[in-house]
């Protein structure tokens, strides 16, 4: 314990050991103290140490240290003296914050020995294991010092520690969880941390995203005060960014997880917006580029257009403009602003005709484009700001039409309002002030709304300038023209080229009209044969290109300049060969290819800005053709015509033959949806008869069950009377004899008025067999009727038989009368009680009789009503059944008279097809490559069958 008095108490008597002598003995006692405290008190002293003799403790005690991260896990304290010894001799911090005086080669040595303990430390990837492991302690004294540890080895050596990390066993989730300490210090040097694990690595920035990185950065961003949050506000936004930019995954799985719903509130502002904090503007400037990255045009197409539509949607786009239109906010963050705006509104209908009905808020309201083109034509104002108008307004008219007719308008006679300045004059002015920026853009701007449009490109033809009093007014195309030919400075003319390019290319018209002054020809091949200085040769370029449209999109119409003349005035005037040279200026200039690369205009200064990015494009697709127009002669250019024209007609035979197969396809895909619609009502109706069938077939089941019953009943009468019969024997015998006669009587007309019956129920049967039979519907309705009187009749018998009884009965009383007076009293008064029991119940039963013929009557007649029904029921089916087959044999008519019509097409496209061959072959022979798909399917199989017969050969 002496020692560690002498090292960190005062001075001790004698020499003092150098500064590697202590570290030396330091690591001694480190690596052989076994009592827990002597290794901790080391440890501590080694840390006092590393900064000042940050060499010699890297050197020596490295490997103690990590010995001591191994083996000392229980004791917190020396844990954390290890880790700060570590962090010390690895971070350069310190080397950072020396004086300004050291030389520029001991600054350099200082941060070459961070890196070179970094390698020596992740060598063994056990050792970012071990830090690992140690950030699950919850102990302050050992998380925090771990967690800048690791981020200042990410620091020295971030591509090395990401891979180790990357393939660490939950590696990345550990590091996500310093998000939830409930200490702040932790928290926020986690985030330093995750910002330097996540630069540059999207396997890693993808674990991060799905480890609900986006939820807890968010929610830090609520909790710090969004916009006026500090600095961890900053650093979450900078954590965002890396995860968001360059990552499609990582973007969709924002924008799908309702996140961008969660920016709006950022952008909320006040009425006061002065005095603004520093950090208040980083932080609001840092969530403007990361909604600049959501929709960046560098994204896929599909992603861009689906974020621009939420950002509308949940009311970010206001917002934005909002800020755009109010007062006091700082410059840099309104030039960014515009920036945003622009990329939100690029491509997007919607977004761009929300854009155009923003006022801004001044009496009167003026439109917010007309606010930003007097910014950007206004020299005043700063060049960055004026280059975000420019871009605001490039894509507010990209891929608009509507856009375009609106600002070309404006510049029309028939809509100029005095009153009030328009975005027209705006450009006008600019494009003709003293100012040759103002200049520039304001040609760019112009070129943009005549962009890809060719109705624009007309009606600008239409526009006249006022020049002086007393002058006739000149069209904006000669006023163009004119300005270009008085030698202005090279930033203007290369603007009015660039316009010209763009307003007469792909227009005849146009070019028509830039050809009849007949000044411009000759000042442009005047221009192109001088030999000028290299700040004139981009201008000679851009002449050569103006005049090479001029031929390409040459209609013949003006005598004195058609495209074979024009040819023959470049190789005379100037060279063919020196003509392709001079147009190679363009795409040889240094500033072609940083305008190409993006379409944000960014330069570093006014006088660099000279080419646009669209523009770039039309002379990337124009100086190929140029070229090949300015070599090819008069005969190969007619004949080459011929073949278009051809080609052409070839083409719009062959689309009409196309339109007119997909309408037919259409009707049969309409036929077969009827004829399906047919089909399944034909089925239905089917149905419905099989249903009709079943119900008749019981109700003849229902009535063969009454008819047995009804024969059963007769039966049974039949018996009855025999009964009776053998009741009366004891009569006297000139009575019974007489009631016998009588019986016998009633017995005969019952047997009539059974048969009667049975032919009754034969004549029904025969009816419900033909109910089936439709065609028979009227003679089964004559033998109803006759059915009906018959049974009349039959009930008019069975009254009259009634009345017999009824007399039989009477002399029956009369008999009885008359015995009453002989001799035998008691004996004939028991006979004539028992012939009048015997009567009644006769009378009895035929009234039963009658009762069941008038209730058979009824069933009758309920039989012939439902089969009336079921005739008119099968009649209707039928005649529906009759319609669907007429129809089904129409569709298949027609179906056939299609089928033919598609072979007549076939066969006209196999000659179209025939014809175009013959054309190839004539493009063959004028020496034309043309690439025929016969030829490579031919070669493709030649070689399959060598391929083929090589494998013959080795098998």
């Amino acid at each position: 314990m002496n020692f560690f008095r002498g090292v960190m108490g005062g001075q001790a008597a004698g020499p003092q050991p150098s500064g590697a002598e202590t570290i030396q003995k330091l690591c001694d006692r480190v690596a052989s103290s076994t009592l827990l405290e002597d290794r901790r008190d080391a440890v501590r002293a080694l840390k006092s140490l590393s900064k000042k003799y940050r060499l010699e403790v890297g050197m020596q005690a490295m490997d103690h240290l990590i010995n001591i991260l191994q083996t000392d896990r229980s004791d917190s304290e020396i844990l954390g003296y290890a880790l700060d010894t570590l962090y010390n001799i690895i971070c350069n911090d310190e080397e950072e914050e020396q004086d300004e005086s050291e030389d520029e080669a001991t600054q350099k040595q200082a941060d070459d020995l961070g890196a070179k303990f970094t390698e020596a430390f992740i060598q063994e990837h056990e050792h970012i294991t071990l830090i690992l492991t140690l950030l699950e302690e919850f102990d302050f004294h050992v998380r925090w010092p771990g967690v800048k540890l690791l981020t200042a080895l990410l620091k020295s050596q971030c591509v090395q520690v990401q891979s180790i990390i990357l393939v660490s066993p939950m590696g990345v989730s550990r590091l996500m969880d310093l998000l939830a300490d409930s200490r702040e210090v932790i928290r926020n040097d986690g985030l330093l941390l995750l910002q330097q694990l996540t630069k540059g690595n999207a396997a890693i920035q993808k674990i991060v995203a799905f480890e609900n990185a986006f939820e807890r950065l968010l929610d830090i961003i609520t909790e710090e005060g969004s916009s006026d949050g500090g600095i961890v506000v900053e650093d979450c936004l900078l954590l965002l960014l890396n995860l968001l930019k360059n990552n499609s995954s990582n973007q969709n799985f924002f924008k799908e997880g309702s996140f961008i719903q969660r920016m709006r509130p950022w952008f909320e502002v006040g009425d006061d917006n002065s005095g603004w904090s520093a950090q208040k503007v980083t932080n609001l400037h840092l969530m403007l580029q990361l909604v600049r990255v959501m929709v960046s045009p560098v994204n896929s197409p599909g992603a861009t257009a689906s974020c621009q539509k939420s950002m509308f949607q949940c009311g970010l786009l206001q917002q934005l403009c909002t800020i755009l239109m109010a007062t006091g906010v700082p410059a840099d963050i309104l030039t960014e602003t515009i920036n945003t705006v622009s990329e939100v509104i690029r491509g997007s209908q919607v977004n761009q005709d929300y854009f155009a009905s923003v006022n801004a808020p001044s009496n009167p309201p003026r439109p917010a484009i007309v606010v930003l083109l007097m910014s950007m034509v206004n020299e005043r104002q700063p060049f960055v700001l004026r280059c975000a108008v420019l871009y605001c307004f490039q894509c507010f008219l990209y891929k608009n039409q509507k856009g375009q007719g609106e600002i070309v308008a404006t510049l029309l006679p028939s809509t100029i309002d005095a009153n009030c300045i328009s975005a027209g004059q705006l450009l006008c002015g600019g494009l003709f002030s003293a100012d040759s920026l103002s200049n520039w853009c304001a040609a760019v701007a112009l070129a943009h709304a005549l962009q890809d449009n060719l109705t624009q490109k007309e009606q600008l033809l239409r526009v006249q300038l006022a020049t002086s009093l007393g002058k006739p007014p000149v069209s904006l195309l000669q006023q163009c023209t004119n300005i270009l030919s008085q030698g202005s400075k090279v930033q203007t003319r290369v603007g009015l080229l660039m316009l010209l390019c763009t307003w007469i290319n792909n227009c005849p018209i146009a070019v028509t009209h830039f050809l009849h002054n007949q000044e411009n020809v000759p000042f442009l091949t005047a221009q192109i044969s001088e030999n000028l200085g290299e700040d004139e040769r981009l201008v000679q370029g851009l002449c050569a290109l103006l005049l090479g449209i001029c031929i390409y999109y040459n209609d013949n119409s003006l005598e004195n300049y058609t495209k074979e003349k024009l040819k023959q005035l470049i190789e005379k005037r100037i060279g063919k060969e020196n003509f392709v040279e001079k147009l190679g200026f363009i795409t040889k200039h240094e500033l072609y290819s940083r305008a190409a690369q993006k379409p944000q205009p960014v330069f570093p200064s006014p006088e660099q800005m000279l080419f646009d990015h669209e523009f770039t494009k039309l002379v990337k697709e124009l100086e190929g053709v140029i070229t090949k127009a300015v070599h090819k002669s008069s005969e190969e250019e007619k004949k080459e015509e011929e073949v278009k024209k051809t080609l052409e007609q070839h083409d719009n035979i062959v689309t009409q033959y196309k339109e007119l197969i997909r309408e037919q396809d259409a009707k049969i895909q309409e036929l077969k949806e009827q004829m399906a619609t047919m089909t399944s009502q034909n089925e239905e109706m089917q149905t419905t008869m099989a249903q009709q069938l079943s119900q008749i077939q019981q109700h003849k089941d229902q009535y063969n069950i009454l008819k047995l019953k009804l024969g059963k009943e007769n039966q049974s009468q039949a018996n009855s009377l025999q009964g009776d019969g053998s009741q009366v024997n004891g009569m006297q015998t000139e009575e019974v004899s007489q009631l016998r006669e009588e019986m016998e009587e009633l017995r005969s007309q019952h047997a009539l008025l059974q048969t009667q019956l049975s032919h009754k129920e034969t004549l029904i049967h025969t009816l419900r067999s033909e109910g089936s039979e439709p065609t028979e519907g009227t003679t089964g309705g004559s033998d109803n009727t006759e059915l009906l009187k018959e049974l009349e009749l039959l009930r008019s018998q069975v009254q009259s038989q009634s009345a017999e009884i009824s007399q039989l009965k009477t002399d029956n009383q009369t008999l009885l009368r008359r015995a009453e007076t002989g001799s035998s009293d008691t004996d004939m008064r028991g006979d004539a009680s028992v012939n009048a029991s015997t009567m009644a119940e006769l009378e009895s039963r035929l009234a039963a009789q009658t009762s069941e013929t008038e209730r058979l009557k009824e069933e009758v007649r309920g039989l012939t009503e439902g089969r009336a029904q079921l005739e008119q029921q099968v009649a209707s089916a039928t005649s529906s059944v009759a319609i669907l087959q007429t129809e089904k044999a129409k569709l298949q008519t027609e179906l056939q008279e299609s089928k033919k019509e598609q072979d007549d097409l076939l066969m006209l496209l196999a000659d179209q097809d025939q014809k175009i061959l013959s054309l190839k072959e004539r493009l063959k022979h004028l020496g034309e490559m043309v690439e025929d798909e016969d030829d490579l399917d031919t070669r493709d199989q030649t070689d399959e069958d060598d391929e083929e017969d090589e494998d013959e050969d080795e098998d």
